[in-house]
């Protein structure tokens, strides 16, 4: 073996050139193991289809770099066991080639290389001339400055882990209530976490944590993004962060910053930290999903960082201009985009799906910007290589898939009901109608009915069911319900100058007057909109998901893109929750968990007054005239419980009550009469919106007139009679 020091700007360096083990080509990453005569050690794989050669770094505890050249290669997949390493291990790679922008090449041996498979990474980006891999006075030519010091580095990781008995609640579409959610902002300002714990995985996991949600009733966490991400350098020059870690760079890795074990100075710690906090809400009856980020990476466009991918093969995993490969396709607003249609960039993202599924004991997706994803050749393709691998995947198949159905900057960028079979989406029709509803804008019950019943009109093709909707009205990037109702435009003042973001459509009213007051009369119809908007989003068909924070009466002040803010604006605040809400909102979920009229599994037909049928205030059918004024803002929704019910798992009929919802959309109370239905048929109040809690009132029937306030919504229940 021979061996030589070098100096790399200040650094301590040892070359190896060792008689190598091969290893193994798969899997990609580092994967303890043990070789052929017993010797324990790791075996390193990484995968570039224009590298000439490869580096393997190994980092001592004092940061002396090992350098290790790899000898073998198998389909653009360098490869190599090396005894006596072993978990904890720091590591990264350099890559060696051709330099040439113009024709897509980056590779840059003084650059350290992230492993995409990194299972955990410690330390961050420092942003400057290091790590760029090339010369900011000539970008056509090769930065010559090492980068060692300014990147992260991967961590060997032992996958073991005590799972017990843990098992995946399956809880099917049509009963599940998402609860999107950041790790940090949920538990931040916890008082019942204890402060080590606040913010991180663990403190999710804590019981004050899970108490909340379990109490609250709903069966899934949506986690904004977990994977390893890097805030935008104009962001940190800012004095500001990525919170919502939109931002990708190891796709395998959980968020480092977002572990206690982490905090508590044992780096790597996060992987058994993350599988713990999933065993525990799986306990708890509670899924977790995760928010992914495969439409682009960390490393922005041409200007950007070199820290992994394009590094190690740029015209791999990126989509470039044909006619300047020195430039990046956008289309996802954020300098870059993941190149679908190479087979490399594939695995990656199915192998990370997996890894997710399957190791981490993960139940779904959301994928950000999905569309991206379905750009083989450019234009959206519904049968695109992507959906038609995860439809054959015997793992990622059987989780939960939901699609952000729209990307940025294309003629086809809004997808929403072209996705396949599989797939639920964000229903963006679904949000924008019923917020135009209930802030009184003419033409709009139509509409609101079909997005009630599920959104025929864009799933029930294809064999799809309404629980391809997942229905929305507030989501991390834009208002929260309490500001959706209190705040006409945007207050973006806390991010960065100039370029504050967010959306000026936000379909928003604030009573008449802006922000927050101490007027009773707007308070008080601000705090009726919110209950009328959670009612409706909660008995809706479809999925419905809850915006974490909602159900408390959370306000980021008028900021509807708080993506920069890891302080007060995103972070829950527990000390003054709104327990009234608190309380109504958790009503609402039971009611919707304890009737599965709420949660049909096919799309209904409203013929003949049988499952679904839509009254006048006055008790009359409703008719196309009546439908298509565009003044009516009032309708009774009328949902029979028995007639063609769903079946269970066991094949049993999920009969229920009947039910009826009195809808008032108008600024004035109204009076509505209970239209006919069953002989004798009796009506109790379930639920009412214009007060927190329901009022007592005799039993009703058919004929009868009830006065229905502003803004408001009244469910009756018919119970089923006894046979």
């Amino acid at each position: 073996m021979q061996e030589r020091m070098q100096d790399l700007g200040g650094m301590a360096m040892v070359v190896h050139d060792p008689i190598q083990r091969p290893g193994r080509p798969y899997p990609l990453g580092a994967t303890p193991a043990v070789g052929p005569d017993g010797t324990p050690g790791t075996n390193f794989a990484v995968s570039s289809g224009v590298a000439e050669g490869m580096t393997l770094c190994l980092f001592d505890a004092a940061g002396t770099e090992t350098q290790v050249r790899l000898l073998d290669v198998d389909a653009g997949v360098w490869h190599a066991f090396v005894p006596g390493i072993g978990a904890g291990q720091r590591y990264g790679f350099r890559s060696s080639g051709v330099f040439r922008p113009a024709d897509g090449l980056r590779t840059n041996p003084a650059k350290l290389l992230l492993d995409p498979y990194a299972l955990a990474t410690t330390g961050a980006v420092v942003f400057g001339d290091e790590v760029l891999g090339h010369d900011p006075a000539d970008p056509d030519r090769r930065s010559m400055l090492d980068s060692a010091n300014h990147v992260p580095r991967a961590i060997v990781v032992d996958p073991t882990f005590d799972w017990g008995t843990d098992g995946r609640p399956e809880h099917h579409l049509a009963d599940s209530v998402i609860y999107e959610v950041h790790v940090k902002g949920f538990t931040m300002a916890h008082p019942g976490v204890p402060p080590e714990l606040q913010g991180t995985y663990a403190g999710l996991a804590h019981p004050a944590a899970v108490d909340h949600l379990v109490g609250l009733g709903v069966t899934a966490v949506e986690l904004l993004p977990v994977h390893q991400n890097v805030p935008e350098a104009f962001l940190v020059d800012a004095g500001l962060t990525n919170f919502w870690g939109y931002n990708t760079i190891g796709y395998f890795a959980p968020q480092d910053s977002l572990s206690a074990e982490v905090r508590a100075g044992r780096p790597g710690g996060q992987v058994a930290e993350f599988k713990a906090m999933v065993r525990t809400l799986h306990a708890a009856g509670i899924e977790v999903l995760l928010d992914v980020v495969f439409n682009h990476t960390a490393e922005f466009d041409a200007t950007g960082p070199t820290v992994c991918h394009r590094g190690l093969d740029n015209p791999g995993y990126y989509r470039l201009e044909p006619t300047d490969q020195s430039r990046y396709v956008d289309t996802t607003g954020c300098g870059n985009s993941l190149n679908v249609d190479d087979p490399g960039t594939l695995r990656l993202i199915m192998d990370s799906l997996r890894y997710w599924a399957s190791e981490m004991h993960v139940d779904g997706f959301r994928f950000d910007l999905a569309p991206s994803l379905a750009r083989d050749r450019g234009g959206f393709d519904r049968l695109a290589s992507f959906f038609d691998i995860v439809n054959q995947d015997p793992v990622v198949s059987r989780v939960k898939l939901i699609a952000e159905p729209w990307d940025v900057g294309q003629s086809d960028s809004y997808d929403l009901g072209r996705f396949p079979a599989l797939w639920s989406e964000w229903n963006g029709r679904y949000r924008d109608t019923m917020r135009d509803f209930w802030r009184i804008q003419d033409g709009q019950l139509g509409d609101f009915a079909t997005r009630f019943a599920g959104s025929s009109d864009l799933f029930a093709a294809h064999e799809r069911r309404p629980t391809a909707s997942v229905n929305l009205v507030t989501a991390h990037d834009g208002f929260t319900l309490r500001d959706l109702v209190s705040y006409d435009r945007k207050h973006n003042e806390a991010n960065i100058a100039g370029n504050p973001g967010g959306t000026d459509d936000n379909r928003s009213w604030n009573g008449g007057v802006e922000g927050e007051l101490d007027s009773p009369e707007i308070t008080q119809g601000r705090a009726r909109r919110q209950r009328a908007l959670l009612t409706t989003l909660l008995l809706s068909f479809g999925v419905p998901m809850l915006l974490g924070g909602d159900e408390l009466g959370r306000t980021q002040r008028g900021n509807n893109n708080a993506y920069c803010q890891d302080n007060e604006i995103s972070w829950f605040d527990w000390s003054s929750p709104d327990e009234e809400l608190l309380a109504f909102t958790s009503r609402v979920v039971a009611l919707r968990r304890a009737h599965p009229v709420f949660r049909r599994r096919r799309f209904l037909s409203g013929v003949d007054l049988a499952e679904l049928a839509w009254f006048t205030p006055a008790g009359a059918a409703m008719t196309s005239e009546a439908w298509s004024n565009p003044q009516a803002r009032a309708v009774t929704v009328a949902l029979d419980g028995d007639n063609a019910p769903d079946r269970s798992d066991d094949g049993s009929l999920l009969v229920d009550d009947d039910f009826l919802l009195l809808i008032n959309g108008w600024r004035e109370a109204l009076d509505f009469a209970i239209p006919p239905g069953r002989a004798a048929q009796e009506w109790i109040i379930e639920l009412e919106t214009f007060e927190a809690t329901p009022r007592p009132g005799p039993v009703r029937v058919a004929g009868d007139v009830l006065t229905v306030g502003p803004q408001s919504v009244v469910v009756l229940r018919s119970p089923l009679p006894v046979s």
